[in-house]
């Protein structure tokens, strides 16, 4: 673990910023850090159901996240209620930054879905992320972010984020 880690099992506040300002913060149980990548576990923290009309986000669900310190995104499994698995659901982010008990993540607001059987993989708010101006604002980032996205892409059309989450 890096010197600014917390231990296994520890509670963790994760913090997501979008426009510099908090979306949102819920709390999660730390599955592990080793120095890059820092694993967490979270029940679902929207209010109600989200429909995507591909996938449905509800009470019940149980997140299990991955971010990095070096990586431009997050992944994060979702499985229902009863731990059947619905897929990953993938932010396109600032590298992670863990201070103290508070796991901070910038959202850059492009996204991408992966069904739990590989067939639907779709990028999703390029729209959003073409409004933010984050191309004119900042293009190596917005570089950065499309790089992901297209990583991620690639992964999900390959076989999947095993090679990145285990």
């Amino acid at each position: 673990m890096s010197a600014n880690s917390a231990e296994r099992g520890a509670r963790l506040d994760v913090v997501l910023v979008k426009a510099g300002r908090t979306k949102i913060r819920y709390e999660a149980e730390l599955l592990g850090d080793d120095g890059n990548r820092i694993a967490v576990r979270a029940p679902w923290a929207g209010e109600g159901v989200r429909d995507f009309g591909f996938v449905r986000f509800e009470k019940g669900d149980v997140f299990t996240e991955h971010y990095w310190r070096d990586r431009w995104y997050s992944v994060k499994e979702v499985r229902d209620s009863a731990g059947v698995l619905k897929g990953w659901y993938c932010d396109i982010t600032r590298p992670a930054v863990l201070s103290g008990t508070e796991l901070v993540v910038e959202d850059l607001d492009l996204d991408l879905w992966r069904s739990a059987d590989g067939g639907d993989v779709r990028r999703l708010d390029e729209d959003e992320f073409e409004a933010s101006g984050l191309t004119g604002t900042d293009p190596e980032a917005a570089a950065a972010a499309m790089a992901a996205l297209d990583e991620l892409e690639g992964l999900a059309r390959g076989g999947g984020f095993g090679t990145l989450v285990r």
